[in-house]
């Protein structure tokens, strides 16, 4: 090989080593973090973690009452945005508060059950010294993005909802029987000063009280709601086609995907590639 040439190859192996050398170091440090990163406040303590870098994507898995990160990555969603994303984008994710399988908790508040996660998510954003971020959510995470959007509308610079729950006035006890059954009791289990009919106060109040369309705000809010919005409806009770495509056609700035986008497998990745783009478009120059 020509002297000159392998000098050369030499400088250029030892500059990308150079380089590569803190993302590495910043990974490591970044999954020893994870294990460890909590965000309290008060008598609230919730689990949270990070991948990646770059403008912040708040990620919110689905799973209802019992969203944890690990429902990010399971086999059971539809695709793993950590994974998707975390090249392009500080991809944050936490346990939601009082999740069976996670490590966060906190009380139950009985008269204001979805502002007190949003309360997590705000405080979570402020704990790690974030002003604006995007948001991506899967299931329960249509109501939340909603609620971001309605208490934080110049945080929030624009939200993804996948397959996002909703309901009618008729299914007014669906979510609440499914938690009544699949959340509570574990829930009472392990926390004795959480009695039966504290949970059934906190449903009946979450679910019950105003079971219809997306339970966190009005057709009207949706209506003037100036943020960008792509939703990616799915067509089961939990996640009603007509809510998701309601609320899609309400929204001044909603863009809606494919549907279905998650039959055949092989959509989504077109999916995928749409959250990107929007992803991309809506983040902001300086990022």
């Amino acid at each position: 090989m020509d002297p000159i040439r392998r000098k050369m190859l030499k400088t250029g192996a030892a500059a990308t080593a150079m380089a590569a050398a803190p993302r590495v170091f910043a990974q490591q440090s970044g999954q020893a973090r994870a294990a460890m990163s909590f965000y309290e406040k008060g008598p609230v303590r919730i689990h949270y973690e990070e991948a990646g870098s770059g403008f912040p994507l708040l990620l919110i898995a689905g799973g209802g009452l019992n969203s944890t990160i690990s429902g990010l990555t399971d086999a059971g969603n539809p695709f793993n945005p950590i994974e998707e994303f975390k090249g392009e984008y500080r991809c944050i994710a936490s346990d939601l508060r009082n999740a069976n399988d996670g490590q966060s908790s906190g009380p139950l508040e009985i008269d204001r059950p979805w502002d007190a996660y949003t309360d997590d998510h705000l405080g979570l954003m402020d704990h790690l010294g974030i002003q604006k971020f995007m948001v991506l959510g899967f299931c329960i995470g249509g109501p939340f993005i909603w609620n971001l959007l309605r208490r934080a509308p110049d945080r929030v610079v624009a939200g993804v909802l996948a397959q996002p729950s909703g309901s009618r006035p008729e299914m007014r006890d669906l979510f609440y029987e499914t938690n009544m059954k699949g959340w509570g009791p574990a829930l009472t289990a392990r926390r004795p000063d959480i009695p039966m009919a504290m949970v059934d106060k906190f449903l009946t109040k979450m679910y019950r009280t105003n079971p219809d369309f997306v339970f966190t705000v009005t057709r009207d809010f949706v209506r003037k709601c100036q943020t960008p919005v792509l939703i990616l409806p799915d067509d089961i009770p939990a996640h009603p086609y007509a809510v998701a495509m309601e609320a899609a056609m309400l929204a001044p700035k909603a863009e809606v995907s494919m549907f279905p986008w998650k039959e055949p497998k092989e959509r989504i990745p077109l999916a995928v590639r749409q959250i990107r783009s929007f992803l991309r478009a809506h983040r902001p120059a300086s990022a």
